[in-house]
C-alpha cells in the first residue's frame, strides 16, 4: 500500500555571495562571505514536510549533475530524512543560482537552468514511487513541465490513483495559459494571489479571492483551491469556501520571506494527506509560513508541528472579513 508523499521539480544550489555593494559595469566590488544552501521545490518542500510531520514518509524526486552541487543537496535532503533514492543524475550541471546579496540591501541572481532544464515525463519513476500523493512544482520554471510533460505526469499519476498537486512560480508573462490544460488533473492548486490572478485574469484583490477561487474550479481543479497572501489564506472546497487571516507578526518578526510560500504548500499537503478539515488545512499552513519567516533562509525556521504550534498559536491574527 502506498503511503506518503513524493516532491518533484526543481532542484538547485543557491551559492551566496555577501558583497560590499553591486558593482557599475566595469567596476570591482569585494566578496565578504560565501555561502551555499539547498534551493528549490524538491528541497524546500520536501524538508519542510519531514520537519512538521517527522513520522511522514517523503521521497524527492528530479535530476542533478554529477557533480559536487549535486552530492551536496543529496546530502542535505538526506540529513534531513529525505528518501533521495529516485533523484536521478543528469549529464549536465547541477541547477544554481548565484546570488549577489548586499548586507542589508537588495539581491541580485543569476540562474543556470542545468540539470532541471532536462527534467520531464521521460524516465519519471512511476513505477518505483511509494507514496500516495504527488506534489509537482514549479510550473514555469521548468521547460519540459510547461511543454506538456507536467500534463503527462499528471495525468499518469491519476490513473495510477495517485492524488496529485502542483505549485508555480510568479512571473510577468503571458505564460501562465500554459499551466491551464493541467488544473483538470490537479487534485490540489496551491498558489499565491498573483499566480491566481495571472491564471484567471481576475485582479488579486482580498476581494476578489474568492471569484478567483470558484473560477480556478471551474477552470478543473478537482478538490481544492488553495490560495496564499501576505494578509490571508483561502481554500474552495466541496465543503465550501473558507479563509484564515494571517498572523499581525510583532516588529522585527520576520527575518526573510524567502521560502514563505513553499512552507504554507508543506503545511498544506500535511493537512490534506491526514484528511484535515479546509479550517484545520489553513491553520497549519499559516503556522508553517510563520515559522519560515522566522529565519533568512528557505527551510531555517521549520520546526515540527507541536513546536511551532507552541511558538506561534498565540499570536494574534489580522481582522479580516470577506
Amino acid at each position: 500500500m502506498n503511503e506518503g508523499i513524493a516532491v518533484a521539480g526543481t532542484i538547485l544550489v543557491d551559492k551566496i555571495n555577501e558583497i560590499t555593494a553591486y558593482p557599475n559595469s566595469g567596476e570591482l566590488t569585494k566578496i565578504l562571505k560565501i555561502s551555499k544552501s539547498v534551493g528549490g521545490c524538491v528541497p524546500n518542500v520536501a524538508i519542510d514536510l519531514k520537519r512538521i510531520a517527522p513520522e511522514l514518509c517523503v521521497q524527492g524526486i528530479g535530476l542533478i549533475g554529477e557533480d559536487e552541487e549535486g552530492a551536496f543537496v543529496k546530502d542535505v535532503l538526506n540529513d534531513n530524512g529525505v528518501d533521495v533514492a529516485l533523484i536521478a543524475q543528469s549529464k549536465d550541471k547541477t541547477s544554481f543560482t548565484d546570488v549577489m546579496s548586499v548586507s542589508g540591501g537588495q539581491r541580485t541572481f543569476f540562474t543556470y537552468a542545468g540539470a532541471n532544464g532536462a527534467f520531464g515525463y521521460e524516465g519519471f519513476p512511476f513505477d518505483k514511487m511509494q507514496a500516495k500523493m504527488l506534489h509537482l512544482g514549479y510550473f514555469l520554471l521548468l521547460d519540459k513541465i510547461d511543454e506538456g510533460d507536467g500534463l503527462k505526469i499528471l495525468a499518469e499519476a491519476q490513473k495510477r490513483g495517485i492524488k496529485t498537486s502542483i505549485d508555480l512560480v510568479s512571473e510577468n508573462s503571458t505564460r501562465y495559459q500554459k499551466v491551464l490544460p493541467c488544473l483538470a488533473y490537479t487534485d490540489n492548486l496551491i498558489i499565491n494571489e498573483v499566480e491566481a490572478g495571472n491564471l484567471t485574469g481576475i485582479e488579486p484583490t482580498l476581494e476578489n479571492l474568492k471569484a478567483i477561487a470558484e473560477k480556478l474550479k471551474e477552470l478543473g481543479v478537482k478538490e481544492r483551491v488553495i490560495i496564499h497572501a501576505p494578509e490571508i489564506g483561502v481554500c474552495l472546497s466541496e465543503n465550501g469556501f473558507t479563509y484564515l487571516p494571517s498572523f499581525d507578526l510583532p516588529n522585527g518578526f520576520i527575518r526573510g520571506t524567502t521560502g514563505a510560500g513553499d512552507a504554507f504548500c508543506a503545511g498544506a499537503l500535511v493537512a490534506i494527506y491526514r484528511g484535515d478539515s479546509d479550517e484545520k488545512l489553513l491553520e497549519l499552513a499559516s503556522l508553517s509560513a510563520t515559522a519560515a519567516l522566522s529565519e533568512t533562509d528557505a527551510i531555517g525556521g521549520m520546526k515540527t508541528e507541536k513546536e511551532i504550534r507552541e511558538l506561534y498559536n498565540n499570536f494574534t491574527r489580522r481582522k479580516i472579513c470577506l
